[in-house]
This record gives structure tokens, C-alpha cells and sequence, in this order.
């Protein structure tokens, strides 16, 4: 990695440009797994920078507030309710605008960097309600001044939270500043679900199953408040581990690593696969790695949670404080940094400075029923994962999610950059402006495609996408993430394939009237808990569904990265 210039593959593009697009794969997966994504190290200065930026913010933030005072006087006012709340309605902003997860060049954005509020406070982007026809009033896909209206009011809500002050003692907490008041919280929470219900990508932008929940608990009084947001981050927690009991999970950890630009050395990432450069399997360092620090996450917030205090509650304290700062430095793809930082905090702030506050001092059944609604969502996440978005189904990291390709003619980019109101011009479109020509996209086009394969599904996406091209020329197409689409046409992308589903390719007809052939979809649910298979679809955006059926993940695990041959289990074909 180059202080300003990437490191990219050294290959003979004229030859490697006549391979098929599997061979085409193999010299940038061997690239990936010594060096990552070959991300210049300017870059990931400037996401330090923009951690530090955030810190900043919200330290001030809480020193604007009446009663806390002294700078580097921190261990006096950390652990203050307010303090604490405040630094959860940051985040929320922080995200809901476009700074946080997805932001910059690390999610493929490059002109602009974000999306989010440029698209939100727009009239006539697309939105994408989760129940339209169940929820009076959320019907549509086009974004109304309404609905601007209800996004700037969260953004105002927000603001005017974290420049208020405290409402008075709370002697259970110990505390003489207080919260703020509840209908300054209350008023965020029902702007969040009138936002949500309308467009459940801002819901989602907003990070609403963490800082939401947490948003939630300051509705209650006295210890409930303090417990109940223990209670929420156990759930994160738990959860999570839970969801990565599987088999992708080793190669999420192979991925990252290989990527962290941390462990610079060559050697030490190839220790992560099986046998480099002919196995890029998961090897033995990264399931173990993965074993171990499912282990952490799953086991030490149980001991922070119920130790109540003293010497365990500290090694618990300073385990998972080790656990995310390890997420951290990795400056993951998707860079979810900023929530890293905060849940280093919530470790601080609620399971240290208020170690003594536990279940016994539960004054109202309330913080129960909050976790009971908040681990029930992640149950039927992983249950029924199709149905939950893998967010409020905290599968965070576990590399099962939902996931489509986009099979593209160029008629369909031109009609989707003329028909879309949107900031961002088509991913393509990006990365031939970034990189100064399209040859020279062709390189980070096919890293991109490189870091998919090396995930589990990425092995079944480009198998199905033959499939979904059948009776066409593969070369008439580009082949797009449907992450990127996402990015382009509603503004915030974070790995969830419910926003580029069927609902999305509904949308996307409507203002672009395809024809028959010109946008073909390969859209994969995520696996069940309880199951070893992945159902897919294929989708013509023009015609709709025309097969589906699964693949089993014992086929996908077993495969290299460039791999196309995943065995097919058809439900329905109607081409057959």
C-alpha cells in the first residue's frame, strides 16, 4: 500500500482481458489475499481523521451541557445519564446524515462521498415504505414534501436535544443534572418511526435497532433508564454471536484481515487462507480467530452484565473494549467506525460507571419488555431472515445477509441516469471518472467483484448470474453489486439486500420502463438459522420473477473464490 497511490494488481491487461470473467477473478483474489484492497494509506488516515472529528464533537457536545465541566476532566462526568444520552442522539445524526456507515470512498462512494441527506431532504427520490399496503398512509415510492418535512424535523429534533439541559436529580443514578426532558425524547422516537414507516432506508441510515432502542430507555425513569440500555447492548451482543454460528463466517475474518491495514506484512495475511495462492479457503488462523472472538462475544457481556462490579466486571470491561477497538483497526468495508467507538463507550459508560445498577433495582417491568421486543426482532432475523433486514436482525459481520447482482445492458445505465433522480451517477459511471478511463475502471471493477467471491454467497451470485443471463450475450451486460445500485438510486447502502429487492426493481421500471432483458437480477436470501440452504430468485426488471429455487452452503464453502459452478436446486423455471 502507497502512501497516496493504491496498490493494485500487476497483470498483462490485454491478455487478461480475453479471460472469462472467473479467470479474470483469480489474479485479483490472489492481490486481495496478500495485500486487500490495496487502499492508499492517505485514505485511511482520513477515516482516523473522521473517527477523531466524531470524538471531538461529541465530547463538546457534553461540555456544553450545564453541570459538566473540565475538558480532560473526564472521569468526573462520563458516566452522567445525559452525557451518555447525548452521545446516543449524536449518533443518530451522525449516521442519519450520511457521515457514518457507508460514507466514502472504503462503500465505493466517490462523487459525492454520501448520499443520504442530499437525497432525504429532496423531493421525488425514491423511498421504499416497509408495509405499504398494510400501513395507512406509507403507500408510494416517490418522496414527498411531507417527507422531507418529517426528515428535517428528526435532523431538528436531534440538534435541539443536544444543546438542551438536564430536568433534575436522579437519585437512583446518583446523578444531580438529570435527563432531558421526555418529550424532547419522545418526540425523536415518533419522528424515527413516522420517518421509518414511510422510507425504511432512513429508519435503517439511522441505525434505528441500536440508537433507537437506546432512545427508547430514556423514556423510562429512575435505574430502568440505565438498565434498560444494558439490557438493549446485551441483545447487540448476544445477538451477533449468535448469527455467527455458521460457516460463513471464517471468511468474513480471511476478508478483513487480509484487508487490515494494520498486518502490513505479506506473509502473515496469507496465513489467513488454507493454502496460497491455490486455496483461498478460510485456513486455520481464521477460524480459529472467528471461533475465538464469537467466544468473546457471545460469553464476556454476559459477565459484564451480571458481575455487578469489581475485578470482573473490569477484565470484562477491558476485553470487549480490546474486541471492538480490534474491529476498529481492521477500518472494516462499510467502515462502521463510528458504532465501534460508541459501543466502547457504552462499555464505559453504563457497564463501569454504573456497575452496581442491575436487575434488582428494576423499578417497572418496562426494560423487559423493551429486550423481549428487541431480542424477539433479532430471533426472526435469524429465523426468517428475508423478512428482517439483517441490521434489526444484528447479523453484523456474520457474512450471511441478503445480497443481488444486477445483470445491466448499457441501454438500462442510460435510461437509469435519465430516469433516476438521484446525486450519484451509476457506480460504472464513478469509477471511470475516479480511475480516467474505463480500462483502467476494469481493475477495481474486478477487486469489487473479488471481495463478493471471497465471501460464501459471492461463490452463488456469480453461478446464478449465468443463469439469470441465459439466452443472452453475457458481454452485453455489466455486472453490478446490488449494493452499488442502492447507493445510486435511494442514496445509503450497508450490505442489506432489502433495499435492492423486488421493491426496488418495481420502482426503478416505473421511471425507467425497461425492456425485456435488460436488467437481470440474481437476488439471494440470507440463511436461516435453522437451515443449510440459501434461496435465490432471478428477476427480470422488466417481466419479474422467472426461476428460483437454493443452493446449499456445504457447496458454497467448499470453493474457491473465482468459482461459477455452485450446484442449482430449481423451484421454478419458466424458461424450462
Amino acid at each position: 500500500m502507497g502512501f497516496l497511490k493504491q496498490d493494485t494488481p500487476q497483470i498483462d491487461f490485454e491478455q487478461w482481458s480475453k479471460g472469462t470473467r472467473a479467470e479474470k477473478i483469480v489474479p485479483m483474489a490472489r492481490h486481495w489475499a496478500e495485500v486487500g484492497f490495496g487502499t492508499p494509506v492517505a485514505l485511511h488516515l482520513f477515516y482516523v481523521a473522521k473517527i477523531a472529528a466524531y470524538i471531538l464533537v461529541a465530547w463538546l457536545i457534553a461540555l456544553s451541557t450545564v453541570g459538566i465541566d473540565g475538558f480532560i476532566n473526564v472521569a468526573h462526568w462520563y458516566a452522567e445519564p445525559i452525557v451518555y444520552q447525548k452521545v446516543v442522539f449524536f449518533t443518530m445524526l451522525f449516521e442519519v446524515v450520511g457521515f457514518g456507515c457507508g460514507f466514502g470512498p472504503l462503500n465505493n462512494r466517490f462523487f459525492p462521498p454520501m448520499g443520504s441527506a442530499l437525497y432525504w431532504l429532496r423531493p421525488k427520490t425514491i423511498r421504499l415504505p416497509p408495509w405499504p399496503s398494510r400501513i395507512p398512509l406509507t403507500a408510494g415510492d416517490s418522496r414527498t414534501p411531507l417527507d422531507v418535512l418529517l426528515y428535517a424535523a428528526l435532523l431538528v429534533g436531534l440538534l435541539v436535544a443536544l444543546f438542551s439541559q438536564g430536568t433534575g436529580p436522579i437519585p437512583a443514578l446518583g446523578t444531580e443534572i438529570g435527563v432531558l426532558p421526555v418529550w424532547q425524547t419522545a418526540t425523536i422516537v415518533g419522528l424515527l418511526a413516522a420517518v421509518g414507516l414511510r422510507d425504511k432506508v432512513i429508519f435503517l441510515a439511522a441505525r434505528g435497532e441500536v440508537y433507537g432502542s437506546l432512545a427508547v430507555c430514556f423514556l423510562f425513569t429512575g435505574a430502568d433508564i440505565v438498565i434498560a440500555a444494558k439490557l438493549v447492548c446485551l441483545v447487540i451482543w448476544l445477538g451477533a454471536a449468535t448469527s455467527k454460528l455458521n460457516k460463513h463466517f471464517p471468511f468474513v475474518i480471511s476478508t478483513m484481515m487480509s484487508n487490515n491495514p494494520v498486518v502490513r506484512p505479506r506473509w502473515i495475511k496469507r496465513r489467513f487462507f488454507e493454502h496460497f495462492p491455490d486455496d483461498l479457503r478460510p485456513g486455520l488462523l481464521s477460524r480459529s480467530l472467528a471461533h475465538f472472538s464469537t467466544a468473546i462475544e457471545g460469553l464476556v457481556p454476559l459477565v459484564l452484565f451480571f458481575s455487578g462490579g469489581g475485578w470482573p466486571t473490569y477484565v470484562a470491561a477491558f476485553v470487549m473494549l480490546c474486541f471492538h477497538f480490534g474491529i476498529l483497526s481492521s477500518i472494516p468495508m462499510g467502515v462502521p467506525l463510528e458504532w465501534n467507538v460508541f459501543m466502547m463507550f457504552s462499555v464505559l459508560a453504563l457497564f463501569v460507571g454504573h456497575a452496581g445498577v442491575g436487575l434488582g433495582d428494576l423499578a417497572t417491568p418496562w426494560p423487559i419488555v423493551l429486550f423481549a421486543v428487541v431480542a424477539g426482532t433479532v430471533a426472526l432475523g435469524n429465523l426468517f431472515p428475508r423478512k428482517v433486514s439483517f441490521l434489526p436482525g444484528m447479523r453484523y459481520y456474520a457474512g450471511n445477509w441478503d445480497t443481488s447482482l444486477w445483470c445491466i445492458k448499457g441501454s438500462a445505465d442510460e435510461k437509469i441516469g435519465k430516469g433516476v433522480v438521484a446525486i450519484a451517477s451509476m457506480p460504472a459511471a464513478q469509477l471511470e471518472r475516479f480511475y480516467g478511463s474505463k480500462e483502467a475502471a476494469q481493475i477495481p471493477l474486478y477487486m469489487g467483484y473479488a471481495f463478493r467471491a471471497f465471501n460464501t454467497h459471492g461463490r452463488a451470485l456469480f453461478t446464478l448470474a449465468h443463469r439469470a443471463m441465459a439466452g443472452q450475450n453475457e458481454d452485453d451486460y455489466t455486472l453490478t453489486d446490488g449494493e452499488r445500485i442502492v447507493s445510486t438510486a435511494i442514496g445509503w447502502n450497508f450490505g442489506d439486500g432489502h433495499m435492492s429487492n423486488e421493491q426496488l426493481v418495481a420502482a426503478l421500471h416505473k421511471r425507467c420502463g425497461f425492456e425485456p432483458g435488460e436488467v437481470r437480477i440474481v437476488m439471494l436470501d440470507a440463511q436461516p438459522i435453522h437451515r443449510q440452504t440459501q434461496q435465490y430468485r432471478l428477476v427480470d426488471a422488466a417481466t419479474g420473477e422467472f426461476e428460483s429455487g437454493y443452493v446449499n452452503v456445504a457447496d458454497m464453502v467448499t470453493r474457491q473464490p473465482w468459482a461459477d459452478d455452485v450446484p442449482v436446486h430449481v423451484h421454478r423455471d419458466d424458461f424450462a
